[in-house]
């Protein structure tokens, strides 16, 4: 793996708009699925991602560049592995969402920026610092707060294991963020393809496991539709352009706000009831990302601002 340097023109504002932008419509992602209840999960995922492609043709269309065709290898990691990603990151949200409360869910699911944030720092520098150490350590402390109760109560069942789903998806929103900042995978241009591929796969493990149901209703389908021209779509573009931006490892922070915006979306709309843990919670995981997103030691920031490039 290499690094180089962007060639989009930077803009003070446009990298920052399109991380915003996705921010926003993620934040949207459990107060839609709260609107889908009679909808299993991984159906509500194969039609939300099939909307996606859909919705993201025309844009990736007026974007897509000339280049050389990946290599075999790197085909298979873009055109299977990143669709099994966006699967496993889709599903597994929505799958939490019916098992454990959404709220709650939803701070455990939007810890991935950190893990993402470790992980790029990682990758980059060879180590982590302990500002980004001691942040994870406060955002999990934030999850945590949440997932006590039920591990005290014993059992691997009801919304423990709804838990654990929002731990898988934040674990495979972090891989596909990593997977975007490869500058020659472009996966903006790629993004119709990537969310038909990985609607079929959803829509296959549905049938499996989910068995034939009758037809949604028009709201719910209307729901489905909303999330993926938003959250699944145009939001993805959106944060494919801020993770190519020259100052992506900043604009990308933008993202610890998911979590607090989620929650007061639910709060708003008379889906959640907070107790006194939601937001201490919500409160802990926001000061670890920022912790964790402290500026690095003096000269480590050139390296942090440059984009993955594959050999």
């Amino acid at each position: 793996m290499q690094l180089h340097r962007s060639h989009l023109t930077h803009s003070p504002w446009l990298g920052g708009g399109a991380a915003a932008l996705a921010v926003v419509l993620w934040a949207l992602v459990p107060l839609l699925a709260a609107q889908a209840g009679e909808l299993p999960p991984l159906r509500l995922s194969a039609l939300a991602l099939l909307a996606g492609a859909l919705g993201t043709l025309p844009m990736a269309r007026r974007r897509r560049h000339r280049d050389a065709p990946l290599r075999p290898l790197h085909g298979v990691l873009v055109y299977l592995g990143v669709p099994l990603l966006i699967t496993g990151a889709v599903g597994a949200c929505f799958a939490a969402f019916t098992l454990a409360p959404a709220e709650e869910a939803a701070l455990i699911l939007y810890t991935w920026p950190v893990l993402f944030l470790l992980a790029s720092q990682w990758l980059v520098l060879g180590r982590l610092s302990a500002s980004s150490l001691i942040g994870a350590g406060l955002a999990f402390s934030g999850a945590a707060l949440l997932v006590a109760p039920q591990a005290l109560a014993g059992g691997v069942s009801g919304a423990w294991g709804g838990y654990l789903l929002a731990a898988l998806g934040a674990v495979c929103w972090a891989l596909y963020s990593l997977a975007a900042r490869v500058s020659a995978w472009r996966l903006g241009e790629r993004m119709p393809h990537l969310l038909l591929i990985a609607s079929v796969l959803t829509g296959s493990a549905s049938l499996v496991l989910e068995g034939t149901i009758a037809l949604p209703s028009l709201e719910v389908l209307m729901v489905a539709v909303s999330l993926g021209l938003g959250p699944y779509g145009l939001a993805m573009l959106a944060w494919d352009r801020a993770m190519r931006d020259p100052l992506g490892h900043r604009v990308g922070n933008l993202a610890h706000a998911v979590p607090v915006l989620a929650t007061l979306f639910l709060v708003l709309a008379g889906v959640a009831t907070p107790d006194w843990r939601l937001p201490v919670a919500s409160a802990l995981v926001l000061a670890g990302s920022m912790t964790a997103c402290r500026e690095p030691a003096r000269g480590e920031h050139i390296l942090a601002s440059r984009p993955f490039r594959r050999s």
